[in-house]
C-alpha cells in the first residue's frame, strides 16, 4: 500500500511538472521584469512601447528580425534584455507583449 501511494504521488508530481513546463510564457510579466525599464523610458534609444512612429521601421524588418534582436541583442540592448536566464520562447512572448499596441 505504501508503494502504491509513493507511485501515485510521484506520478502526480510528474504530471504537475509537465503541465507547468508546457504553460505559455507570461509576456507581460517578463516585459515588466526585463524590458520595461528601457522600453518605458526610451533609455539608450530603446523604442517606447506604443510609439507607432518608432516601431514602424522596425516592424518593416519582420517579426523574425525583431525576435532575433530581442534574443541576441541589438545596438545598446544586451541579449535577452540582460536577463540571460530567460528562454528564447520567454523573450519572444515579452516581444509580442511589447508590440501589441502597434500591431
Amino acid at each position: 500500500m505504501k508503494r502504491l501511494a509513493t507511485l501515485t504521488l510521484t506520478g502526480l508530481a510528474a504530471l504537475a511538472l509537465s503541465t507547468t513546463v508546457q504553460a505559455e510564457p507570461d509576456g507581460e510579466a517578463i516585459y515588466n521584469q526585463a524590458c520595461m525599464a528601457c522600453h518605458m523610458t526610451g533609455a539608450a534609444g530603446a523604442p517606447i512601447k506604443g510609439d507607432e512612429a518608432a516601431w514602424a521601421p522596425r516592424l518593416e524588418q519582420g517579426m523574425e528580425t525583431l525576435y532575433d534582436h530581442s534574443i541576441n541583442g541589438f545596438q545598446a540592448m544586451p541579449p535577452k534584455g540582460g536577463a540571460l536566464q530567460l528562454s528564447d520562447e520567454e523573450v519572444k512572448a515579452a516581444t509580442d507583449f511589447l508590440l501589441e499596441p502597434v500591431l
